[in-house]
């Protein structure tokens, strides 16, 4: 009996599992196939002819390719100064001893719990009152705020471990501080560092809530374009946009490991005590 009931509970997970990957998987699968649908209007799934036509629509749209490099811009700004500040302050909470630490984490995390409604929202006032008006500077601000948390977190989680010892004693072999960091604490925490740079890149490109109160009419994402244009011309140029948001992503990924090998930048880098 209880062999059965070991039995039933591994079909279950299995099903369970099976189930959530289809739900996550097929709805991505639908957007790629209607992105290739050859019919003037959006038909049933899947399509009955195929061509590139949305995306020759998607590429000759000055409005979508003005977001595309907008969004580009943006995540790679974003990723570089969140990324610098997230492992600077993350490695200040790491050394630091004293009390409040708790409440400095929380604050440095507190983006990933408050509403990304709330943060445009509050972001969009808040420049008003300091008289910044220029959308593009107002997003570069706001998409910081929301990436930086994930940068202090995974570098965090790159830290926990490395014993302090270990740059006592490159800086007892006659080290600097800025040298130990480099040639010691950098190399084994490399994986949350580069995680968290990822991860501001990804969550930058791909943002809604906080860019559509922070965008003006000469700056916006290709997240903001697409929202806009499912109200005003709906059509599956928006399902070819969604595809290229999805490949520069997985761009990202690839390029870093044709060029450095993502064993080499990421996997080497965990230590463990």
């Amino acid at each position: 009996m209880k062999r059965f009931i070991d039995n039933a509970a591994t079909w279950l997970g299995i099903v369970n599992i099976t189930i959530l990957l289809v739900f996550l998987v097929f709805p991505i699968v639908v957007a790629i196939a209607m992105s290739f649908d050859g019919r003037e209007y959006m038909g049933q799934f899947p399509p009955t002819e195929y061509s590139f036509r949305w995306y020759k629509s998607f590429f000759s749209d000055a409005y979508y390719l003005k977001g595309l490099w907008t969004s580009l811009l943006l995540a790679l700004i974003t990723t570089v100064v969140s990324t610098t500040a997230g492992v600077s302050a993350a490695i200040a909470l790491d050394r630091y001893t004293g009390s409040g630490k708790q409440v400095l984490e929380s604050l440095f995390l507190s983006p990933l719990i408050v509403p990304a409604v709330v943060i445009g929202f509050a972001l969009l006032l808040f420049f008003a009152m300091i008289g910044i008006f220029d959308g593009f500077t107002r997003l570069v601000g706001g998409h910081i705020i929301i990436t930086f948390p994930y940068t202090v977190r995974t570098t965090l989680s790159g830290l926990v471990g490395i014993r302090k010892t270990l740059t006592e004693a490159a800086m007892s072999l006659g080290a600097k501080e800025r040298q130990a960091f480099w040639d010691v604490t950098f190399p084994l925490a490399r994986t949350g560092i580069v995680a968290g740079a990822v991860f501001a890149f990804a969550f930058s490109m791909d943002d809604v809530a906080v860019s559509l109160f922070l965008t003006s009419p000469d700056s916006y994402t290709l997240p903001v374009a697409m929202v806009s244009m499912m109200r005003t011309n709906f059509d599956l140029t928006i399902a070819a946009a969604a595809v290229v948001l999805m490949i520069f992503t997985f761009a990202l990924i690839l390029v870093l490991d044709w060029t450095i090998g993502l064993d080499r930048l990421i996997g080497k880098g965990v230590f463990r005590s």
